[in-house]
Formats: structure tokens, C-alpha cells, sequence
């Protein structure tokens, strides 16, 4: 005998985005809402895949003069210096401080870079219809929804840098115009992985066994 399943959007379940509590849908209801928390139930979130290649389309624009233009400006009586964050990432690397500039360079360069990949990775095999390693890009979103919370690790260095160092008018510092970029790439992606319905993954693999079925 073949094993028999059903998903539970086909049994009229819905899950709530904000508080993960399951709630069974009204049949003929339309702006259902959740029980616990009061915020809006879908079976899937609207316009999922539109909007998160919206998204993370202007972050990877915003990536380029996050990584070209400079973040921290030096200021000194003499002279005036700007670095980038691969410029920044060089002057950390000493006997002393290389372990700081290893972490600024995965939260500054290569976190983000990963979770645009990522999200593209995502997008292109949702729409393809892909049902393959389901279980593997699952988590690789949950992956990519955690460790976006961590990537705001160079502006903090940055603003605390600044915040700390004011010695004038012997030496002063600020923040680049690169810090603007670096900050949108940051939260674009953030609500990319927010716009992204995961359970989209799965459809392909539900229509599958219906025809089969």
C-alpha cells in the first residue's frame, strides 16, 4: 500500500508569520486573522517571489559602492584619510588585531555577498519548479533569515569608532558615505528573507504527488 499524505494549506491550515500559531482556515472567509496575535493569515505570502528579487536586485547594486566607497574618514590636523572596507580590513591585520579583521571581513564582505547568492539560489529554483534538496534549501533559508540579524556588525564598529575617537582638534573621525551603502545591503536583504515564503519550496512537491496520485 502507497503511503498517502496531505499538506496542511489542503486541509485548510494556515500558519501565522508573527507568532508561528496554526489556525484553521474559514471556508468562504477572506482577511482572516490570527486568533493569538491579531496579525493577517495567507496561505502564502502575496506577491512572494516579485517582491524579494526586488529586493535583493538593490542590494547587490547597493553592494558595489558599499565595497568601493570609503566607510571611515580620518581626520588629523596634517592630513585626511578615507578607507574602504577591504582598507580597513588590511590596516586591522597585525600580530595584535588579525582576529578582529577576519570578523570584519566575514560581517562586511562576506555575509552579504553569501545571503544575496543565497536568496538568487533560492529564487531561481522556486520558480524552475525544483524538487530537490527541499530539506537542504530549507534550511539554508533559516540559515540565511538568522544571520541576518549579525550583519550590522561593520556599521557598529564604525559608529562606536567614531563615538570614540573625537580628539579634537588633534584627531577626529567619521563615517563614509560608504557606511549609507553598506547599511542598505544590509537591510534590503534583511527584508528579502522576510519577503521570501519558504513554503514555496514545497509546492513543487505537493503538485508532483497529485499527479501521481
Amino acid at each position: 500500500m502507497s503511503a498517502t499524505w496531505q499538506s496542511a494549506a489542503s486541509l485548510g491550515f494556515l500558519n501565522c508569520e508573527d507568532c508561528g500559531l496554526l489556525s484553521r482556515h474559514s471556508i468562504g472567509a477572506t482577511g482572516e486573522s490570527c486568533p493569538r496575535c491579531g496579525a493577517g493569515l495567507h496561505f502564502r505570502k502575496p506577491n512572494s517571489i516579485h517582491r524579494t528579487w526586488a529586493l535583493v536586485i538593490a542590494a547587490a547594486i547597493c553592494y558595489i559602492p558599499a565595497n568601493l566607497l570609503p566607510v571611515l574618514t580620518t581626520i588629523t590636523p596634517f592630513s585626511k584619510s578615507s578607507d574602504t572596507i577591504m582598507e580597513g580590513v588590511v590596516l586591522l591585520w597585525s600580530p595584535t588585531s588579525w582576529p578582529l579583521s577576519i570578523v570584519v571581513f566575514i560581517a562586511s564582505v562576506t555575509i552579504p555577498l553569501a545571503k544575496l547568492i543565497a536568496l538568487t539560489y533560492l529564487l531561481i529554483t522556486v520558480q524552475r519548479g525544483s524538487i530537490k534538496s527541499n530539506r537542504e534549501r530549507t534550511r539554508l533559508y533559516r540559515m540565511v533569515e538568522f544571520i541576518g540579524r549579525w550583519s550590522m556588525l561593520d556599521v557598529f564598529v564604525d559608529t562606536f569608532v567614531v563615538a570614540l575617537i573625537q580628539l579634537q582638534p588633534l584627531m577626529s573621525m567619521e563615517p563614509g558615505s560608504g557606511v549609507v551603502f553598506f547599511a542598505a545591503v544590509v537591510v534590503l536583504t534583511m527584508i528579502a528573507a522576510e519577503t521570501f515564503d519558504p513554503r514555496l519550496i514545497w509546492d513543487p512537491c505537493e503538485a508532483r504527488y497529485d499527479q501521481h496520485s
